[in-house]
């Protein structure tokens, strides 16, 4: 068995911690990562995606493995489970990803559940119950920008469709490796939701479940919300505490993935007139400096090491293109990550590239932000500040090597599982929640009339987050 030599093996969360998700998980992988990491001086660390070059790091051995909240983690080549154990169980694997509209109709409500997301609009703790009403706001007031943008790409959002095809095709892989395995597809803002995945999961009797994110890198505001999510249902329910669970909460070092990547950017270069002379442009998400600075996101550390491992795998191949790293997609008037892809592409106009490869790092399927961000404005933006040529990488989609190397993940994961105890909430517990909420949804309920009555108000706002 391929696996059975493989040490790159992720335990699971703990999900019976009295602490919540966010801060405390996404501490403990930026730990992680420091400790995994300690032959990376700071100084060259920093180095990494500060401006419009980079300058690569010292990293030994770290390629191929994947981190887990515990630190990076290995196991024995006899701690993977026989052939003959496998089939004894009924494994299940859960593919998480954002999610998006079907139809111009969806917009709306998809934005809605996006902004509801206490991990996308983090409000301090004594206004969480403006939550709702705050998201219902904004997402009347974006949906109309949002729905032009889906309009340009066919009328919604191709993702579930991708994620399905990848779905079918990691269960093929499982299936060719003798793992046979459900997989099901977990969407965080729209259809199918995780509570219709996991209901499928209980509906099959699944034994064994692994969590596989489809976000390379791991961020409070993606994989980091959906595990919460997760990690909710799992805690209340009594058929699922006792399901062995193993997340893999990022995976952008692995072997599989930084070859896949090498292997598109390489193809596209070659449709270059002078392909040795195009930048390399990686657009990652961007995500608020706040997360990084306040709440320990290890997310733009390990989007540095990723785009450094990518860069050494196109070295190794003869490829030494410049390149650059930038964030896209930012929302209000919050501080971002930087710098920004936009301000980006115009200050390498002035500096003169006229060949320009975008590489959209953060994603591993076509979804708005590659087919409309990417595509049409931001190639428009480059173009019109002087660059001549222009290309871009396509997402993985259903790629073998990289649908392959998410199957060995899988099978490497499945040792680690681990079942989830059940907390013991008291009744008066569950009133107080019930009082509690029910007050903090009539005030909040009051206030969001209160807004939608006065449209001075609604414009007012309407100018600071757009």
């Amino acid at each position: 068995m391929e696996a059975a030599t493989s040490s790159r093996i992720l335990p699971q969360i703990n999900f019976n911690q009295n602490s919540t998700l966010l801060r405390s998980e996404a501490k403990l992988i930026s730990a992680c990562l420091n400790s995994s990491q300690n032959s990376i001086s700071n100084s060259k660390r920093n180095l990494v995606a500060r401006g419009l070059s980079m300058s690569p790091l010292v990293q030994e051995g770290f390629v191929g493995r994947t981190f887990c909240s515990a630190g990076v983690c290995t196991y024995p080549a006899g701690a993977i489970e026989s052939h003959s154990d496998i089939a004894e169980e009924r494994i299940g694997v859960i593919l998480l990803n954002l999610g998006g509209p079907d139809t111009l109709h969806d917009v709306q409500p998809f934005l809605f559940n996006l902004f509801a997301d206490p991990d996308i609009i983090r409000l301090p703790r004594l206004f969480g119950f403006l939550q709702r009403p705050l998201a219902q706001l904004i997402s009347v007031l974006r949906a109309p920008k949002s729905k032009e943008g889906y309009a340009a790409i066919g009328g919604g959002s191709p993702l579930r469709k991708i994620t399905d095809e990848q779905a079918s095709a990691i269960k093929m892989a499982l299936q060719a490796k003798e793992v046979p395995a459900n997989v099901y597809v977990a969407m965080r803002y729209w259809h199918p939701f995780t509570e219709e995945a996991v209901h499928q999961i209980k509906r099959d009797r699944i034994t064994k479940l692994v969590v596989l994110p489809l976000y390379p890198q791991y961020s409070i505001s993606t994989t980091g919300s959906s595990i919460r999510v997760l990690r909710d249902m799992f805690m209340n329910d009594a058929y699922l505490s006792r399901v062995p669970v193993a997340i893999i909460q990022s995976w952008y070092q692995r072997e599989g993935y930084i070859k896949s990547m090498s292997d598109l950017i390489e193809k596209e270069l070659q449709t270059f007139p002078k392909p040795e002379e195009a930048m390399i442009f990686f657009s990652a998400h961007g995500v608020p400096v706040s997360y990084v600075e306040n709440a320990g996101d290890p997310y733009k550390d390990q989007m540095e090491d990723c785009i450094f491992l990518i860069m050494q795998e196109l070295k190794s191949r003869g490829i030494f293109n410049d390149h650059t790293l930038a964030y896209q997609s930012r929302v209000g008037p919050v501080q971002w990550l930087k710098p920004y892809t936009d301000e980006v592409l115009i200050e390498l106009g002035k500096q003169g590239v006229k060949s320009l490869l975008a590489v959209p790092v953060s994603f591993v399927s076509e979804h708005i932000e590659t087919l409309e961000e990417i595509d049409m404005e931001y190639r428009e933006l480059a173009l019109e500040s002087g660059v001549v040529h222009w290309g871009r990488v396509p997402a993985l989609n259903c790629t073998s090597s990289f649908i392959t190397d998410m199957a060995d993940a899988v099978i490497e994961a499945l040792p680690s599982a681990m079942a989830i105890s059940t907390p013991n909430a008291t009744t008066e517990e569950a009133e107080n929640d019930l009082l509690g909420y029910g007050i903090k949804l009539a005030f909040g309920s009051i206030l969001a009339f209160i807004l939608l009555l006065f449209p001075r108000v609604i414009s007012a706002f309407k100018n600071y987050i757009v």
